[in-house]
């Protein structure tokens, strides 16, 4: 007999702390369940998946766009590998915060996976001082992922007043959305229990083609190109639905200085910045919007760092502050 597994949408807009929630559920998880985690970014250089391996659950990524783009070709390859290799007791999916959620929720309930995945409550994360902007607020991807969640999660209430509270509060009270549920948590501090709250199979999205026509080439098959001693770094670009990034990744021979990887994430005023990185202090992980936290890391197989903004970055200067943080290259 097929058991299906309870699979959740875990989505929010770039910096309302995605990944913090999902390493809090992981260290939470029940230690005879085996969880998979499929993670879509933005930019090209995945670093959600090495943030979220140490917590003991099967980690796919897929970097470089919107897995409800291209016909959901990327997500639905990195589905079945995800199922096939770790056969999990529990699926959590992490769309990019650019990403329209409802291609994904369709996929999911299709005839190929009806079987096989049960889904379970979606969550949305929100920085209730995002829902006080109004190019948040109006901003059509923001709109459906929040009409989507079963459970909504105000985040990062410990930084938040009761002026930022109280709008995101009364929209929920007042929302159509059958069964929608407000929680509010700190630093991603979500109640395991939660995962057990019902999905509402009767959700729609508000713009469910907001994304048609946008899709670039398809995003399966890019073998990343090994570095080397002789080229221990690589840059990536990428831009789409007004905002862009750019990444590097790092042979994991070269070492940063700790301190001056600090200075350098406190001096970038952009929506989002992470990192992991091989220093001479071990291995860090760097996670900035609003505020830096770095913490550390088991061994990694390369240093990362990603930067995304709303803006076009300037990728000479930045490039130049970041290579001033390194303290050791490898011969060649």
């Amino acid at each position: 007999m097929t058991i299906s597994v309870p699979t959740h949408l875990i989505m929010g807009f770039l910096g309302t702390g995605k990944t913090t929630l999902l390493r809090h559920l992981l260290a939470n998880k029940p230690g005879h369940e085996r969880w998979g985690i499929l993670v879509n970014e933005f930019g090209e250089v995945g670093i959600d998946g090495a943030l979220l391996t140490e917590q003991g659950a099967m980690i796919k990524e897929i970097p470089g766009g919107c897995l409800c783009c291209v016909a959901g070709l990327p997500f639905q390859i990195g589905l079945n590998a995800l199922l096939h290799k770790a056969k999990p007791d529990r699926l959590l999916i992490e769309p990019t915060g650019l990403g329209h959620p409802s291609r994904i929720m369709d996929i999911l309930t299709n005839e190929h996976y009806r079987k096989v995945l049960n889904l379970g409550a979606a969550f949305c994360v929100i920085d209730p001082r995002q829902w006080g902007d109004s190019r948040y607020r109006e901003h059509e991807t923001y709109q459906d992922q929040l009409a989507l969640a079963d459970v909504v999660v105000a985040n990062k209430t410990d930084l938040c007043t009761e002026a930022d509270l109280a709008p995101l509060r009364r929209h929920i009270s007042e929302s159509p959305e059958p069964g929608q549920t407000l929680v509010e948590t700190e630093q991603g501090r979500l109640d395991i229990g939660w995962l057990a709250h019902p999905h509402a199979t009767a959700r729609r999205a508000a713009h469910p083609q907001a994304h048609a026509g946008k899709a670039g080439q398809p995003l399966v098959a890019a073998h990343e190109p090994k570095l080397t001693r002789g080229q221990p770094w690589r840059r990536y670009a990428n831009q789409g639905d007004d905002h862009f990034s750019v990444g590097w990744r790092f042979h994991h021979e070269v070492l940063f200085d700790p301190d001056a990887v600090r200075a350098f994430c406190e001096a970038q005023h952009v929506v989002r910045l992470k990192a992991v990185l091989h220093t001479r202090d071990g291995w860090w992980a760097c996670n900035q919007t609003d505020q830096l936290s770095m913490y550390r890391l088991a061994p990694q197989k390369e240093s990362r760092l990603e930067i995304i903004d709303t803006a076009p970055l300037a990728l000479h200067d930045v490039h130049k502050q970041l290579m001033k943080t390194v303290i050791h290259l490898p011969a060649s």
